[in-house]
């Protein structure tokens, strides 16, 4: 990746980022960033940091903003349009558990219910719509993936990132995490 991809990052944010996220009081990049904030408060690793930062990426690939409307259908497949591109980017330390989020709510919620009854009523309707509650097989499909304690992690900051009052910093604060991370991946 070069700073030409970071830059790419940074213009679809700035072009994209202003749309709701769903039915929340939130846009696309308060969420992102909110997200990437509380895994940086949790001390997670660089790359689970831009994981965090990008898990909801796909929705702005997508030519389609989500709906606002929670009657509607949020299973845009957003994880797996996002997976090639940012496995291309920044390797599978970001991509994987950003491809995994969506079933580690799945996961959560299955293991313990009372998860549900935290999500907000957008996490909620997508919940159902991208498979609702995991059966015990997919629930031990899921623990023996190298990356579910990532996507676990990711899943909780997604669902927490959500305040509308929130103060942030910039999109622009994160381009030099976005090439450090770009950096080592291309060393290994």
């Amino acid at each position: 990746m070069s700073t030409d991809v970071v830059q790419q990052i940074v213009e679809l944010f700035r072009q994209r980022g202003a749309e709701l996220y769903g039915s929340e009081a939130v846009t696309q990049m308060q969420h992102a960033i909110q997200t990437a904030v509380l895994a940086q408060q949790e001390q997670a690793e660089p790359a689970l940091v831009v994981a965090a930062l990008l898990h909801d990426v796909g929705h702005i690939l997508g030519h389609t903003p989500l709906p606002t409307d929670d009657s509607q259908n949020y299973d845009d497949q957003h994880e797996n349009r996002a997976y090639a591109w940012l496995h291309e980017h920044f390797g599978k330390q970001v991509a994987e558990p950003v491809q995994l989020h969506v079933a580690a709510k799945r996961y959560l919620c299955s293991v313990d219910p009372s998860y549900c009854d935290k999500l907000s009523p957008t996490s909620l309707k997508s919940y159902f719509d991208q498979g609702g509650p995991m059966t015990t097989s997919e629930q031990v499909l899921f623990e023996q993936h190298e990356y579910y304690q990532q996507a676990l992690r990711l899943r909780r900051w997604d669902d927490l990132a959500k305040d509308p009052t929130a103060r942030m910093p910039s999109i622009e604060s994160f381009m030099e995490l976005l090439q450090e991370v770009r950096t080592a991946q291309s060393a290994i």
